[in-house]
């Protein structure tokens, strides 16, 4: 099948890309830094002695507890990752003009939506290869801290909702890859995620939180209020409408682009 052979292209381009290290290397300091400040919660003492601000890190409200360790984590990769995948996505997307090889993939004779689907598969697993060691590497380290309160509920039940926060941020970045073609690189698609997630944070104080794409993620995960436990079905129509229509704009733009490299 055609789209067999360039999901196969796409993935070989990964190779020697360096950029999925730097990726992993940027997400795993995630957990990294909640060990630390869950250090410095359980030992105010000698993190003042280190120069660490052990009294503002008890002042912020933070526990030294299973259940904290993971709630943060979830809210790390809910945001944290919102902004990440922007970027594998603009990177996926906007190599082909930064390397001058779109005239290249343009002039093939394969349906160019065929190249929007694969970079789009690619960005996912990619996203949810990412997710998954860093899941993995966080409930090594907090067994390591030996914090208190684990259950296997709870941990099973916090792993599920980062997955949930994970995939939605997914559902919104065929935008993304639009803005990125558009554009013709990775200027406009990451000025266009740090907006949006401004834009997100603002959206979610208000009654529009749940209808405003970039603010069902704090939405969920409670950093503009308390957490939701579940999300209305409005918010995954509104969910599902982005997906499809960032999905279908990327595949016109490809479609009827003119490209001048």
């Amino acid at each position: 099948m055609m789209f067999t052979s360039v999901l196969a292209t796409e993935f070989l381009k990964l190779r020697r890309c360096k950029v999925t290290w730097f990726t992993f290397a940027g997400l795993s300091m995630g957990p990294l830094g909640l060990a630390l400040f869950m250090w410095i919660v359980r030992e105010p003492g000698r993190a003042a002695q280190l120069g660490l601000l052990g009294t503002k890190a008890n002042l912020s409200g933070l526990e030294a507890t299973w259940p904290a360790y993971l709630s943060t984590l979830t809210l790390l990769v809910g945001i944290g990752g919102m902004l990440l995948l922007s970027f594998i996505v603009a990177y996926v997307f906007g190599r082909e003009y930064t390397e001058v090889t779109a005239k290249n993939m343009l002039a093939l004779p394969v349906a160019r939506h065929w190249f929007v689907m694969a970079k789009l598969v690619v960005a996912a697993v990619w996203w949810l290869v990412l997710t998954v060691a860093v899941l993995a590497e966080a409930m090594v380290v907090g067994f390591a801290l030996s914090l208190p309160g684990f259950s296997a509920t709870m941990a099973i039940g916090a792993v599920g909702n980062a997955l949930v926060a994970a995939g939605i941020s997914y559902l919104l970045v065929p935008v993304v890859a639009w803005i990125t073609t558009a554009g013709r690189g990775y200027m406009p698609p990451l000025g266009f995620a740090i907006a949006m997630m401004a834009l997100g944070n603002i959206f979610g104080k208000t009654g529009w939180a749940e209808w405003f794409p970039w603010s069902i993620v704090p939405l969920m995960i409670g950093m503009v209020g308390n957490p939701v436990e579940s999300l209305p079905a409005g918010s995954f129509v509104v969910l599902g409408f982005m997906f499809v229509a960032g999905t279908a704009a990327t595949i016109l733009q490809l479609r009827y682009a003119d490209n001048a490299q």
